[in-house]
């Protein structure tokens, strides 16, 4: 019987292991032998930033979890690592799962591949080529030691290849995230509060930011909102504000009667939001993936991205981090002039199964 152990640790996890559980879930129901165990490494702690996500998506509780939020990225990671290595010696798998690019990403597969335990990385070989990014550190290290590699894109493939990955360990299946939206967006639903109650379809825009180059300078962060509510034309901009940009706009004390900031969204509410916006401003990776299914503008506010079919065949134009080459963009959307979702190859709802099977075929 084979045995897997999927590891979680932060939001955007959640969104990609959802449809794996599933997967396993129905395979189980079909008689096919095989136990998986979830591990929460606790990287988001917050209930926000992590508990909503369970009960949205219909995860189970995890197996276990490791509590390894909180301190400083070597000291989470070092946390991780620890308690994961302990996890495994109870209850040693034959593969696990990692996905996307966080730190427990990074923490879990070293800890597995130390005690000689097969590391299937999903979402693995994305680039942005930026080393200023943990992200991209993470990636790289990871990619560096997998296994088996479930991508998102012919692009990922492509750098996977350059590195010498051999193409059987290469499987191309698409993207898990689009599997949650997919099966998700009927139920999405209209945020409670009073700043969402005359929410109008097509006439608001959604923001998020987070990235340090971005929201730790304070002065290049109020130069981007004054760009941002200067192009945006008075319409209503929701940003929900993750923790680390809060105290930023606090000091600052900015303020605008169009600007509504909010609290972290649970998974249906901002993708609702997300879905009836004339346009997202964003510096989120995930998010461009999201809009470009969903054939909703979106503007990213880095000078690159790892995710470049949502660019060459999705919603996302890669703007920079200069407040004021935003404004063109903005005037395009404003004037319903944007570009149209042309379809991403494998991004049909289908990737989690094709995961499934294809490890059910190698661990069974």
């Amino acid at each position: 019987m084979p045995i897997f152990t999927i590891v979680a640790g932060a939001r955007p996890n959640f969104m990609k292991i959802a449809p794996i559980i599933h997967a396993f879930q129905k395979q189980q129901k079909s008689g096919v032998n095989l136990h998986f165990r979830l591990v929460h490494t606790g990287q988001h702690y917050d209930k926000k930033m992590s508990g909503d996500f369970f009960d949205q998506l219909n995860i189970p509780e995890p197996d276990a979890n490791l509590g390894g939020g909180g301190g400083t990225q070597a000291e989470q990671t070092a946390a991780i690592m620890v308690a994961f290595e302990k996890e495994l010696m109870e209850n040693r798998p034959d593969i696990v799962l990692v996905v996307g690019d966080v730190t427990s990403t990074l923490a879990c597969s070293i800890a597995a591949k130390k005690l000689q335990i097969d590391v299937a990385h999903v979402e693995g070989g994305i680039r942005s080529g930026d080393l200023s990014m943990p992200e991209e550190i993470n990636r790289m290290v990871t990619d560096s030691i997998t296994d088996h590699f479930f991508t998102t894109s012919e692009i990922a493939n492509s750098n996977l290849r350059k590195s010498g990955i051999p193409e059987d360990r290469i499987h191309f299946v698409g993207n898990t995230m689009i599997d949650t939206l997919m099966a998700q967006m009927p139920n999405f639903r209209k945020p409670e509060g009073e700043i969402f109650e005359n929410l109008s379809p097509g006439n608001y825009f959604v923001m998020t930011m987070h990235r340090p180059a971005n929201v730790d300078q304070e002065q290049s962060l109020k130069a981007m909102i004054d760009a941002i509510l200067e192009g945006t034309g008075g319409l209503p901009i929701f940003f929900p504000v993750h923790p680390r940009t809060a105290k930023n706009l606090e000091n600052l004390g900015i303020q605008a009667p169009s600007l509504h900031m909010c609290e972290p969204l649970g998974y249906l509410e901002f993708n609702y939001l997300v879905k009836n916006a004339k346009g997202v401003i964003t510096d989120s990776g995930g998010v461009t993936e999201e809009t470009s299914v969903m054939n909703v503008p979106c503007v990213t506010l880095r000078d690159n991205t790892e995710r470049a079919e949502t660019i060459h065949l999705g919603t996302n134009e890669l703007v920079g981090t200069d407040p004021k080459k935003l404004k063109p963009y903005l005037d395009k959307i404003m004037k319903g002039e944007w570009k149209k979702y042309q379809g991403i190859p494998l991004w049909d709802g289908k990737t989690a199964e094709r995961i499934v099977t294809i490890l059910i075929q190698t661990y069974s």
